[in-house]
């Protein structure tokens, strides 16, 4: 009986510690509980991540079923992988500006941090308006050089237009959801990915397979549903910074430039772009060398898996987010013990969680595959590469959590050199023997990334033991 009591008691103090979460407020995370506080920035920090995900698998879904769906799934997998560009200096910006809105929030000045995250969009916005003119331009050049067969880049062509167009949507998404996180807000940085994410699954059926007075676009249906979805996330992101609840209160003043806090933020937020590019850029190039040697379907196969590896892999990168915002908070407030305990609770988690994925990949496989399409030579391929990926799934939560600790503590610099090496001397040389000399073709690069990975958390983990991040000052 009495046990009982502790197990319904347990439940509920867990219970009441999910509504906490999901709810948000204003939380003080450099006192207490550090599982607490894990707890509190992870659950809605994982779902956020899961959201962002689900954009890639919905967008698989719908366009694994149409009747070019090996030039369809490709398309969308190597704009993805261009993406990830944007993705890079997005998550860079968005990484200084959680570090320094977690400093000032620690140091309790709440208008210093509303400024600096104003900074940062001005800067963020400056940068992408560029990329997207770019993208919009060069749609059918890019596909080319990613590998695609010149059927393929002109059937994708509207596609990649679209999504490169739109991609200052994608900036501001991530950047916001960074100042909210910064400030210990991860819950309307969830549900304003719960919202983008529920828009694009109504929206890709009608603009896909066309809906009353709306005409069937196909593939590029999906970009334009992905961008509307996105779009109007931003617009709720916009609402809850403006509306004057949260700690983060901003005026329209917070948006004139100010040169010394734009240098700061660049200063910052340079490096960790660098770190992001360096790991996209490698990317870019795995997709490029698997298009080459496995053709469009060994292509479309890779980027199919990649998609489900994403799907569960950033639910971990949202849990290991928590690791940044609370060394930024507690190495404000001059707590560095709490600082570092809190970054090896969060890596605890996430081997957790990386573990059961692990086994779910690993068993299950084959079925997820054959939900995604129906082409039975990209199924075998993508079951191949899950199999291969998803072997290293511990070392890449590890690495995950301690690179998000250098970046919340502003030390972007080490993870921009861990990541240097381990893409660029370690994993594309490797994957490159692997395919083109010994002959493995996409298996060989299929076997290059967990390796890399695994050596790159290694090398994290002794660089943060040495403690040169709990000096870093911003």
């Amino acid at each position: 009986m009495t046990q009982e009591i502790k197990t319904l008691s347990a439940f509920g103090r867990f219970f009441e510690l999910l509504k906490q979460s999901l709810k948000g407020g204003d939380i003080d995370f450099t006192k207490g509980s550090i599982r607490r506080a894990v707890l509190l920035l992870a659950i809605p920090m994982m779902l956020e991540m899961m959201m962002e995900s689900v954009f890639a698998l919905v967008d698989l879904y719908f366009v694994g079923h149409l009747e070019n769906s090996s030039f369809a799934v490709q398309t969308v997998g190597l704009t993805e992988s261009v993406l990830t560009v944007i993705y890079s200096i997005a998550i860079g910006m968005s990484m200084a500006a959680t570090a320094v809105v977690a400093r000032r929030v620690g140091e309790k000045d709440p208008e210093a941090a509303s400024r600096a995250g104003m900074q940062a969009i001005i800067i963020a916005v400056a940068i992408t308006l560029v990329i997207a003119v770019l993208g919009f331009v060069y749609a059918t050049d890019i596909l080319l050089i990613m590998g695609s067969s010149l059927e393929s880049a002109l059937y994708g062509t509207d596609f990649v237009r679209i999504m490169m167009g739109g991609s200052f949507v994608i900036m501001l998404l991530f950047l916001f959801n960074g100042i909210f996180r910064g400030a210990g807000n991860a819950a309307i940085a969830m549900k304003s990915l719960w919202i983008a994410n529920l828009c694009n699954i109504i929206l890709c059926p009608v603009f896909i397979n066309g809906f009353g007075p709306v005409p069937a676009m196909g593939l590029t249906g999906a970009a334009i549903a992905t961008t509307l979805g996105r779009g109007i996330g931003v617009i709720y992101q916009f609402y809850n910074l403006f509306n004057g609840k949260g700690i983060l209160k901003v005026a329209l003043s917070y948006f004139v430039p100010q040169w010394e806090q734009i240098k700061s933020l660049v200063k910052i937020a340079a490096p960790g772009v660098m770190q992001f590019v360096i790991a996209s850029c490698s990317w870019i190039f795995l997709a490029q060398l698997v298009a080459t040697t496995g053709g469009d379907e060994g292509s479309a196969g890779y980027q199919s898996a990649l998609r489900i590896m994403m799907f569960f892999m950033l639910p971990a990168w949202g849990l290991s987010n928590a690791a940044a915002t609370l060394v930024g908070q507690n190495l404000g407030a001059r707590q560095v013990e709490r600082a570092e305990r809190s970054v090896f609770v969060t890596a605890k988690f996430n081997v957790i969680y990386m573990a059961a994925i692990m086994v779910i990949t690993l068993l299950g496989a084959d079925y997820i595959m054959a939900f995604f399409t129906n082409n039975a030579h990209v199924h075998e391929i993508a079951v191949k590469a899950i199999m291969i990926l998803s072997s290293a799934y511990i070392f890449y939560g590890i690495g995950m959590v301690l690179i998000n600790a250098f970046n919340g503590a502003g030390d972007t610099r080490t993870p921009t050199w861990v990541n240097l090496f381990g893409f660029w001397i370690l994993q594309i040389p490797l994957a490159y023997l692997l395919a083109k000399y010994l002959n493995m073709g996409p298996t060989g690069v299929f076997l290059a990334i967990p390796i890399a990975e695994t050596v790159m958390a290694v090398i994290s983990l002794i660089l943060f033991k040495k403690g040169k991040w709990k000096k870093i000052q911003v």
